[in-house]
């Protein structure tokens, strides 16, 4: 039930309508560093598709995303949405924390030029979409770490973007909540066809949602693997399926880890 393959040079081409297309990103933070952050990275995505970055810490993931959002300017290389932009999602939820959770998810739709009316209806829908049309008044102190980033979510959601990036969003939740958003994420994803880029170290998270696994190499961080996912959703962390291939999965992250000393 599930496919194991090596990535290989030429694997960004072959999807030519690719919502996300990463050919030959180079990133340097100063050329005193010795060696760039990342090296030559092709990576692919298409529309509406699930894609887990994994690496060891260091290995330039979260710089990845940043780059895709245009937070920061590749050294080299190119990197195409077709969508135009991508919504980027952090490890904590940077609501602020004296707006509501409506007010928060409005302040992405005021940036967009929606109306006073058009924003209170869309706001209400999004925090339905992410199951908390019952706490669009309460602030960020009221709300626990699961609700802050459901938040969150909706209000990336809100920037309408055809690409959302995800930084480690359910890190910091403990381990019951993390697999209620689990389940919640991919329901939302099945039902908006947004594309999803989701960086994580967690491998058993990556194998529970992707349906690919992109594995980077130790700094400098380039495509040394790739995993498709074939296991249906809905996908259990605990199930046997994904256990093993995440097994395999960490044996290869070892390797890379051990490699780069």
């Amino acid at each position: 039930m599930t496919a194991t393959i090596d990535q290989v040079p030429e694997a960004h081409t072959v999807l030519p309508d690719a919502a996300l297309r990463l050919t030959g990103v180079t990133k340097w933070f100063g050329k005193e560093s010795g060696s760039p952050v990342l090296d030559g990275i092709d990576l692919a995505v298409a529309p509406g598709q699930f894609v887990c970055l994994l690496g060891a810490s260091g290995c330039g993931k979260s710089t990845l995303l940043n780059l895709v959002a245009g937070l920061d300017p590749v050294s080299s290389g190119t990197i195409e949405l077709t969508g135009g932009h991508a919504a980027l999602m952090f490890q904590e939820s940077a609501l602020f924390p004296w707006l509501t959770a409506e007010a928060n998810v409005e302040l992405a739709l005021r940036l967009r030029g929606l109306g006073k009316s058009e924003r209170r209806a869309e706001a209400a829908r999004l925090l339905r979409l992410v199951r908390l049309d019952g706490a669009a008044r309460k602030r960020a102190h009221e709300l626990s770490g699961g609700m802050r980033q459901r938040v969150a979510l909706a209000r990336a959601l809100a920037q309408k973007a055809d690409v959302l990036l995800m930084d480690e969003p359910f890190a910091a939740l403990d381990a019951i909540t993390r697999d209620v958003l689990h389940g919640e994420l991919t329901t939302l994803w099945q039902e908006t066809g947004v594309t999803v880029l989701f960086v994580t170290h967690n491998v058993r998270e990556a194998v529970r949602l992707g349906q690919r696994v992109v594995l980077l190499s130790s700094r400098p961080g380039r495509v040394v693997h790739e995993w498709r996912v074939d296991i249906p959703q809905p996908r259990r962390i605990e199930d046997t399926n994904v256990a093993e291939l995440a097994v395999e999965i960490t044996a290869e992250l070892h390797k890379e880890i051990s490699r780069h000393g």
